[in-house]
């Protein structure tokens, strides 16, 4: 993958955002779909709309993006074909850089992720069965504080 700019997401990204949510719900045997295509696009114009989408492009395009609210990170995702190149890293990166702190909720199935997260120094504070998430499987809470990052 070549070099990977971050920038702020514009309107006409929703359809790309919302392409590599989808693309990554199909890409994930456990995951169920919940939600359709449709509205996947409209999460993501939504997100959009409300300033908390950055975007990793690379000359492919959008492969990746963030949704960040306030410090909570509501979403992270690469287009399946370019994960584990730098996309990732790239937009949580960012996100670090402009905060101290920062949590997310991520699927206790997920162990690529998970593993993504603890690199970067997110550490797992809280464990559910997943009652409070809208596809009801078990959730890991991460943590990230500036104060505590290893070096």
């Amino acid at each position: 993958m070549n070099a990977v700019e971050i920038r702020a997401a514009r309107p006409l990204d929703a359809g790309t955002v919302g392409a590599i949510l989808g693309a990554n719900v199909d890409a994930t045997p456990w995951l169920p779909r919940v939600h359709s295509r449709a509205e996947e696009v409209m999460f993501a114009a939504d997100m959009i709309d409300a300033g908390w989408v950055t975007t990793a492009r690379t000359d492919a395009g959008v492969v990746g993006f963030l949704a960040l609210q306030d410090t909570e990170i509501q979403a992270l995702y690469v287009a399946p074909e370019a994960q584990n190149r730098a996309a990732g890293t790239a937009l949580l990166n960012h996100a670090k850089a402009r905060h101290r702190r920062l949590g997310l909720w991520s699927f206790a199935a997920n162990a690529g992720a998970n593993r993504f997260y603890e690199r970067a120094g997110f550490r797992p504070v809280q464990h559910t069965d997943g009652a409070g998430n809208d596809v009801g499987l078990p959730d890991v809470r991460y943590e990230w504080h500036a104060d505590k990052e290893t070096l």
